[in-house]
């Protein structure tokens, strides 16, 4: 039986991180300091829980490829934030962690010419893999990401390997 996890089983830590990435104005500052393609893009966490997390990017000037579609660039961004957030929100309490990207492989079905949706939901695996991990150990975690229009149409599907290594 799979798990799930609750905000109940949240630690503090990561209850805060949660509030902090739901709330826009916090959510824009963190990305103007950390990651400010994010704000160039308007990158929106529009649900982050134990669970899930979804990512929206809008279709506009600053987002568009000459093509009238939205940037592979931009859209790869998107996705790997649905998928970094859970991994923050995994670590978050748990000590130190190193996380790093260490693949990346995109598949892309349609013309992203409207709001894209991107949803991971992976969140109880990555939770499950933090937990388990022992001091100095390293462990990897293929995430996927999809990329929806408002008619549930898949865009792009993205999967993005993750390497964690918990630090003494």
């Amino acid at each position: 039986m799979e798990s799930t996890k609750t905000a109940a089983s949240l630690n503090a830590q990561a209850l805060d991180y949660q509030r902090k990435m739901s709330n826009p104005f916090i959510f824009w500052f963190a990305m103007l300091i950390k990651l400010p393609s994010a704000i160039f893009w308007r990158f929106r966490i529009k649900k982050l829980d134990a669970n899930e997390c979804i990512v929206t990017i809008p279709y506009f000037w600053r987002s568009q490829n000459p093509f009238r579609s939205i940037y592979f660039a931009a859209l790869a961004g998107a996705a790997e934030l649905s998928t970094g957030a859970l991994c923050q929100l995994a670590l978050a309490g748990k000590g130190k962690f190193s996380m790093l990207v260490v693949d990346f492989r995109a598949e892309y079905h349609k013309k992203a010419n409207q709001k894209i949706t991107f949803k991971c939901e992976q969140g109880n695996e990555v939770f499950d893999l933090i937990d388990s991990l022992a001091i100095e150990e390293t462990a990897q975690l293929t995430m996927i990401s999809t990329g929806t229009k408002s008619s549930g149409e898949v865009v792009a599907r993205f999967y993005i390997t993750w390497s964690f290594k918990r630090k003494a």
